[in-house]
């Protein structure tokens, strides 16, 4: 849904309704309901994610990374400022498996170091990483 509405420039609400319409696979209304408070917030939280993916990932703008790997990024960010109650290392372990199946080796690499740094710098979370 990201990459529809990076990509595409599509609203958010028509990313959502051609997703109903496909279903790639079936989600029950939990997660239903997660997917798009996650996408929605990873959309509307960008200058507050952005800026922390650049500061971590030296010598590499946003634009340089494949869309992938930035919304990959993106989300796996929104996630560990956004939501305190999923432990650090499941959001961190769910993007490395988002990046194994859609990117490369190197970009599992990139996204860990990326993603590891970024959550050493935040306020210690409330439960284990």
């Amino acid at each position: 849904m990201l990459y529809q509405w990076e990509i595409g420039g599509t609203d958010l609400d028509d990313v959502w309704a051609a997703y109903e319409r496909v279903r790639p696979i079936e989600l029950d209304e939990a997660a239903r309901a997660m997917a798009q408070a996650l996408v929605a917030g990873t959309a509307a939280c960008l200058a507050r994610i952005d800026p922390l993916i650049e500061d971590q990932s030296a010598h590499w703008r946003l634009e340089r990374m494949s869309v992938v790997d930035r919304l990959i990024l993106r989300l796996a960010v929104y996630e560990l400022l956004e939501t305190p109650a999923t432990p650090r290392g499941v959001v961190i372990d769910e993007a490395l498996e988002l990046a194994r199946t859609f990117s490369t080796e190197a970009a599992v690499k990139f996204v860990n170091g990326v993603l590891d740094g970024i959550a050493r710098r935040l306020p210690a979370a409330a439960g284990p990483a």
